[in-house]
Order: C-alpha cells, then structure tokens, then sequence
C-alpha cells in the first residue's frame, strides 16, 4: 500500500500500480502526475464519491478499483478513459449506472454489493464483456440487450430478486461460470434439496478449535478437535461462515450446497452442520484435508480475466492428468445429479495429488435447479463449458501425451466447448468418455 506522503512528494513517478487508501473524501490532484506511467488505479477503502471530470488524462489507465467508497452513482467519466477494460466498484451504494460509465473496450465489471435496480441496455454495447459480477443488488432482469455480449464468460447474479433466468442468457456461447443462489427463482428448489439431504447436528461445545488453515471471501477453516465420548477426539477442519455477500453470492447458499451435495469420492466429507454457536454463526464440520493434496493452479489474473494461472513448472503424466480430469467430471456430474450446479469448476478450486487424484471444492456460487424445469439441461451444459476449459488446461499442461491420447482429448474438449449449448455433452457422458481414454491408455 503507498501513502498520500509518498505521492505528494513523487517518490512515485513511474509507477504503474498505485494503491492508496488513506479516507480520502477527494480525488488528489497529483495522481495526474502519474499519468504517463499508471495503468492500475485502487483507490479502495476510501470515502470517496466522486471521481474529477479530468480523469482520462490518465491516458494509460487500464484497471481501477474504487470498492469501500460511497459512491451512489458509477462515475460517468469512466466511459471516457480509452484503455480501461476493467472497474470494479464493489461494496458502495450504487443506485445508477449511467449509460455513458461504459467504456467500450470493458472486459471486467465488479459491483457486487450495492444497490442496482437495474442495469443500462448501453452494458449491450461492450462486446468485450468477459466478466459480470453483480452478487448482492436489487436486480430483477438483465437487459436483454446483455446477449449481445458474446464474449461474456463469468456472470454473478447470486442474492439479488430474479424471479426467473432469461433464455437468451442460457444460450449464450461462452458463458461457463453462473452464480444465481440467493434468489426467489431458486427457492423451491433449494427447500426441496435441503428437506431430501437431513444432516448431522455437532455440538460447538464438543469442538475444540486449533490453528486457522485458511480463510477465504466466505469463511474461515480451522482444525479442529470433535470430542465425541471416545477416548481420543476426532480431527476434523470446521468451516466458519460469515455473513457478508461475497462476490459469489452468499455464504449462507454455500453452507446448504455444501451439505446437500452428499457422500463422494471426489467432493470433501461432510460430518454435520454446528448448533450452539455463541454468537449463531453457521459452520460445518468436514474432513480434514490428506496435506498431499495442493491447489491445481491459481485463480485469474487481472489479464488472463476468466482463465486460471497455473504455475510454469506444472506438468502431468498422463495417467495424472486423465485421473484429475476424470474426478472432477465424475464429481461434476454427482452435483448434477442432486441438482446442484457448482458455478465455479475452476482449477483453483481443485485439490490434486501428483499421482491424479482430485478433490473438487468450493461451493460459494453453487446453487440449486431443478431437474424438471426446463432451463435444467441447459444449465449443466453450460457447466459442460467449464469442464471443456479444464480439460484443454490440463492436456495443456500434460506434454507427455501422445498423439494417440491428445487427438480423442482435443475432441472431447471440442465437443464440450462447441457454441450450440444444447450440443454440448452433460458430465456424465463427459466423465463415461474421459473413462474409456483412461482405459485405451492404460493398455
């Protein structure tokens, strides 16, 4: 983080990232000192609710982030500045978004967390879009002009007041990560899946927390103790929820998915849900982790936008890389089949041995549907897209594949990410496909 005493007396010349949060409740005038270097603006955490009229002098400005300000409206001067292809302006009290905030070239856009009734049908003229985040707004209905945005990857619509999802939203051709919990269209359906998946009460009083393992947007997980009338208690990890909005959604919709998903090889166990808690936070109790299982890459970049990073080192064997894909297709396909769409099959939310084995994970923008509706194929074949962009990741990163495994792979992959949704194989037919391959190359 850099300090308005940095700024004022230009040890920042040249920079090309400034962050500053300092309660400003005004713009400073000598960030335009910057501007034939910055390219990334985070002014987050601030009061501000304006920004100058003067902004694209900041003539390389790409990136800016004005999340925790106070703003009620999106500033319409963004719209002005020439290379800005992503704005994020979470946690604010939006109420508008003037048509003219829109810059043409806008990849990226976050307003999670405010207070958006509606969006422009001018968001039709971005033809850039590849990601949406909207979690937690008053939304109704998109702006049907938003199919035009063929490009559009990642779409958040979780805890907001959709009735109903839109058919042109579900045919549109890359759309491959959908977040919509949290909303009266799937109420019916989440009742339905929590009163068919009863779970097991565990007192907070017979847990015993030890060191946090980790913390994400939704919660924190700590080992954990179960002392359950036995001699030695059981060691367990206890995922603590929070209650505010993520830019998934809800961690409330996270803990049913989590709990409804049911008993799977390549999903992490769930021994109950918490009762008692001091305070009435949610939690649950899982498995703990086996410590060979790491993460399988790391989430997007500011540039890569919809697509994970994986390390430069990151190669698989074979039999490694069809074992991953496999789990997560089998696992992909057991979520549908509980009516559960994961709505973030990503690699940096999949934990892997070198050897092939999988744990898919993180439930924060799953959400339910149901199998009668008529959206319901369409749905899993958008999360086909997902399994699609996987799958090239990892043959990617497999260089050892022959020519033999690579071509009947590349097909596959072609298949689940062909533009026609309703052509696209469900994961089950994916994971009976990725079987046969594991067949023919272990012979």
């Amino acid at each position: 983080m850099h300090t308005l005493a940095q700024l004022r007396a230009g040890h920042l010349a040249g920079t090309t990232r400034l962050d500053l949060s300092a309660g400003l409740t005004e713009f400073p005038p000598e960030i335009f000192d910057l501007a034939d270097s910055l390219e990334i603006l985070n002014l987050s955490g601030n009061a501000l609710r304006s920004l100058p009229a003067d902004l694209p002098r900041l003539h390389r400005l790409q990136v800016i982030f004005c999340s925790d300000n106070q703003f009620t409206e999106l500033p319409a001067v963004l719209g002005e500045c020439p290379n800005l292809t992503m704005i994020g302006f979470k946690a604010n009290q939006l109420r508008t978004v003037p048509p003219a905030a829109l810059p043409p070239r806008l990849r990226w856009l976050i307003l999670t967390d405010n207070e958006l009734s509606e969006l422009p049908a001018e968001i039709g003229n971005c033809p850039d879009l590849q990601k949406l985040m909207l979690a937690g707004n008053r939304l109704r209905q998109l702006p049907p002009s938003l199919a035009r945005c063929q490009r559009l990857e990642l779409l958040r619509l979780a805890a907001n007041r959709f009735e109903a999802l839109p058919a042109w939203l579900l045919a549109q051709p890359r759309l491959a990560w959908l977040a919509y919990a949290g909303n009266p269209l799937g109420a019916a359906a989440e009742a339905a899946a929590v009163a068919r998946h009863p779970v097991a009460p565990i007192a907070w009083g017979s847990l015993t927390l030890e060191q946090r393992l980790g913390e994400g947007a939704s919660g924190v997980i700590y080992r954990a103790a179960w002392h359950r009338g036995a001699a030695v208690p059981t060691e367990v990890a206890v995922k603590l929820f929070k209650g505010a909005v993520t830019s998934d959604g809800l961690p409330h919709s996270e803990m049913l998915a989590c709990r409804c998903a049911g008993p799977h090889p390549h999903l992490v166990p769930v021994r109950g849900q918490v009762v008692g808690h001091p305070t009435g936070a949610e939690a649950l109790v899982l498995d703990l982790i086996d410590p060979a299982f790491t993460i399988l890459a790391g989430p997007p970049s500011l540039a890569s936008c919809t697509r994970d990073v994986y390390a430069p080192s990151t190669a698989l064997a074979p039999a490694a890389a069809l074992g991953l894909a496999l789990g997560v297709a089998q696992a992909a396909a057991h979520l549908h089949a509980q009516n559960i769409l994961h709505g973030d099959l990503y690699a940096h939310n999949i934990l892997y041995t070198p050897g092939g084995e999988a744990l898919l994970s993180d439930f924060g923008a799953a959400a339910f549907f149901d199998p009668a509706a008529p959206e319901s194929l369409a749905l899993q074949q958008l999360e086909t897209r997902a399994l699609g962009c996987l799958l090239e990741e990892l043959l990617t990163h497999c260089p050892a594949a022959p020519a033999s495994l690579r071509q009947p792979w590349q097909a596959l992959i072609n298949s689940c990410l062909q533009p026609a949704v309703a052509s696209r194989p469900l994961a089950a037919a994916v994971s009976q496909r990725l079987a046969e391959l594991a067949r023919l190359a272990a012979n």
